[in-house]
């Protein structure tokens, strides 16, 4: 029983109680229990095959899976607290309809995903695989005035980030190297400290290798210091080729368990002439308002056609008056700084970055058969050079690393939509890992792929060069049909306070479901909202179909309608649809920053067709 205050006089009394097994459940315990009251570990056993069981699994591990959950479920019923949806058992073994919907209920023993250990190929090279990055991985807030430091890198890489990046300077002495965000207010870390916060969390959440991306601006004086320093941290850890110029990068498979250095030019970040200025229209809108909900998690993520058409006009607009990155300065500073890095320095680079000579995106895309390389572009430099080189994108990243970064100008730390190098084939999109909304959500959702090891194998179609490259303008038909369906919400009632949402009655929650991925793919629907109740049912199914699935993330999020006000956030997640269990499935949920709210979760069917 929930009781709120009503005009500071009355009180408003609202009884809490759990939702019935929908239709859809009682339907399924009904066929794989043969009709019967109970079900024991046989009817479990079907269950599970229907659902996509794994095809290549001996029966005597089918029926040791079913015996294992019916453990599972009979130990969590001993354990069991106050509050709903834990599963139990009742006597003996078996399960009564009340204990197979807990059972579906339960995020631990029934999760929305195939396979939580690795099992895509890694043994090809690493130019094959997204790799989660990381930009300006050592800044805790914005991009101009937050502290530096080694806690947001140790927060990457527990959260399976695979690279980092750290931009070197002198130090105030010019006799040390401090990491820091240059001709900002940044305030400085050391290199050591964040070498050594690298080594001791660089595989606590996978073992396959941290790749460091050095941004340098240092002397070959300091350069040899630095080789020192990480010859020093890591010792044998470090990995690096005999070759100056490999033809072909190492496997994630080979490289486990170790570390690898890779340098660019030292401009990246200077976005205009004249001290980077920031230009009329570029800036983002109200970056004071990085708290409210708006700038926080309401804004959508942008269609990557707009994007693109306003990168066009972008360059229109500045064609006579600035050009984007100063290619040709970059190409000269590149060169010099090959010329004088520190013998040591230089040989420690594994992925080497750097442009051919010549100032056109043609030139910067050309593939040399005897090196691979490292091209970094930005976001608006991606969606221009797409326009007209999209093939030679998909083409040069089949065997080179292209690194995507933030535009200068997002001086929120927030992020962009990150499909856009993604289906061109763009292994390192680089994010403001503190640049917490719906587009760093598609981020976290993305790497859950693969075992969430950081490296997720790209599709088939990204490396394929006979008949034709992949040309990611042509339209492509459908390949499959994902059905989904929203029964139900439980979980809030443990997690927030009785008034967290309403002051004068329970919640209108209502669910919000679609698909990130390709501008054909993506789209967003939403449920009816329940009104003044904390466990909702909706029971309201949704298709969307697919034309690249192997690239689709399903978004589901939970909101609480509010009449008067903006509504309120309840929870979030988003899922590699590559990865999806059929069947109905718990689905937890997240709260803005991406951790994972104790007992808020929805029940789902997802079907493919």
């Amino acid at each position: 029983m929930g009781t709120y205050k009503c005009c500071l006089i009355f009180k408003r009394r609202f009884r809490w109680t759990d939702a019935p097994p929908p239709d859809d459940v009682r339907a399924l315990f009904a066929e794989h229990s043969g009709g019967a009251a109970t079900m024991g570990a046989d009817g479990l056993r079907r269950y599970l095959e229907s659902t996509g069981g794994d095809p290549d699994a001996a029966d005597a591990d089918a029926e040791g899976e079913a015996d294992r959950l019916l453990d599972q479920i009979r130990l969590q019923g001993h354990q069991q607290r106050a509050g709903p949806r834990l599963p139990r058992l009742g006597r003996g073994q078996l399960l009564g309809l009340d204990d197979f919907h807990r059972f579906l209920f339960s995020a631990d023993l029934n999760p929305p995903l195939r396979r939580p250990q690795v099992h895509h190929d890694m043994s090809q090279p690493i130019s094959h695989y997204y790799v989660y990055t990381g930009h300006n991985s050592y800044l805790t807030g914005n991009q101009l005035s937050s502290d530096c430091s080694d806690v947001p890198i140790i927060k990457a890489l527990q959260r399976g980030v695979r690279v980092i990046e750290l931009d070197m300077w002198p130090n105030s002495a010019k006799d040390d190297i401090s990491i820091l965000h240059g001709r900002t207010l940044t305030t400085p870390v050391s290199l050591l400290k964040c070498l050594k916060s690298i080594k001791e969390y660089a595989f606590v959440a996978s073992p396959y290798p941290v790749i460091i991306t050095l941004e340098d601006h240092l002397t070959p004086e300091l350069q040899d210091k630095v080789a020192k320093m990480v010859l020093e941290v890591f010792g044998d850890i470090l990995y690096y080729p005999q070759e100056e110029h490999p033809k072909e990068l190492p496997s994630p498979e080979f490289l486990k368990g170790r570390v690898l250095l890779s340098t660019k030019p030292p401009k990246e970040y200077l976005e205009a002439k004249d001290g980077g200025a920031v230009k009329d229209g570029d800036a983002e809108q109200n970056p004071g308002k990085g708290t409210d909900d708006d700038a926080a998690w309401g804004t959508e993520v942008p269609d990557f056609k707009t994007e693109i058409q306003s990168a066009k006009v972008r360059e229109e607009d500045a064609s006579e008056h600035r050009r984007d990155d100063d290619e040709d300065d970059d190409d000269e500073d590149e060169q010099k700084m090959q010329q004088h890095l520190a013998p040591q320095y230089k040989h420690l680079i594994t992925i080497r970055a750097g442009k051919p000579k010549g100032g056109t995106t043609s030139d910067a895309l050309k593939c040399d058969p005897n090196k691979v390389r490292r091209l970094s572009l930005s976001e608006q430099q991606l969606a221009k050079a797409v326009v007209n080189h999209g093939t030679e994108i998909v083409r040069f990243t089949q065997r080179n690393l292209l690194r995507i970064y933030p535009k200068g100008t997002r001086v929120t730390s927030s992020n962009y939509n990150p499909f856009i190098g993604w289906v061109h084939g763009a292994q390192m999109v680089a994010f403001n890992m503190q640049g917490y909304g719906r587009a760093l959500w598609l981020m976290h959702g993305f790497y859950k792929a693969n075992g969430g090891c950081g490296y997720v194998k790209k599709p088939d179609f990204l490396m394929q060069s006979e008949p034709e490259v992949f040309d990611p303008k042509k339209p492509q038909p459908v390949k499959k049909t994902l059905k989904v369906k929203v029964y139900m919400g439980d979980g809030w009632r443990m997690d927030f306070k009785q008034t967290h949402f309403d002051q004068y009655s329970p919640p209108d929650f209502y669910a919000r479901v679609g698909i990130a991925g390709v501008p054909a793919d993506s789209v967003m629907k939403k449920t009816k909202a329940v009104e003044d109740n904390w466990v909702p049912v909706w029971g309201e199914e949704f298709s969307f179909d697919l034309t690249v699935p192997e690239l689709a993330l399903l978004r589901v999020e939970a909101h609480e309608y509010d009449m008067s006000e903006k509504d309120d956030f309840a929870g979030q997640t988003v899922l590699p649809v590559s990865e999806l269990q059929p069947g109905i499935r718990a689905v937890a949920l997240f709260d803005r920053k991406g951790n994972k709210f104790p007992n808020v979760k929805l029940l789902m069917r997802f079907e493919f067709v």
